[in-house]
């Protein structure tokens, strides 16, 4: 049997305990998922986005990168025979405040076509307001937010 009657209340335990302690744990923290995407130069990598307000660091193996703006985190891995222009990478970010994000990033003053861009703040057919960065590797960053 796993559980016994304490008080007339359901008392869990064995793996329904630990069930029990699992999902209250995971139902307390934050859960996010990361993009891991590809680099042909990490050093290259954080200079373009440290123009756009992240901070970051190489690791000291030399293959992985993370950086962080606020708190959206992106990693990044080595990459070195990537061709930006076939790059299929890419991530959504969701975020409070896409016009403070659109104002901050265009202060980077990228173009508006090719590799590197940042394309306009538009309202989308799907709900969302959102604008785009690809990066010099090919990476693309959609970032808006609910309309």
């Amino acid at each position: 049997m796993p559980f016994r009657e304490r008080g007339g209340r359901h008392q869990p335990r064995g793996p329904e305990l630990w069930t029990a302690a699992f999902h209250n744990q995971s139902m307390q923290q934050n859960e996010i998922a990361i993009p891991i995407l590809p680099s042909r130069s990490l050093s290259d990598t954080l200079a373009f986005f440290r123009r756009l307000g992240f901070e970051g660091e190489i690791h000291s193996h030399g293959d992985y990168a993370i950086i962080r703006r606020g708190t959206v985190e992106l990693h990044f891995f080595t990459h070195r025979e990537l061709v930006p222009a076939e790059s299929a990478a890419m991530c959504y970010i969701r975020v409070a405040d896409v016009e403070g994000s659109y104002r901050a990033f265009a202060s980077a003053e990228l173009p508006r076509r090719g590799i590197p861009r940042m394309d306009a703040l538009e309202d989308k057919a799907w709900g969302m307001r959102e604008f785009a960065i690809v990066d010099s590797d090919g990476n693309l960053l959609r970032i808006g937010q609910t309309l």
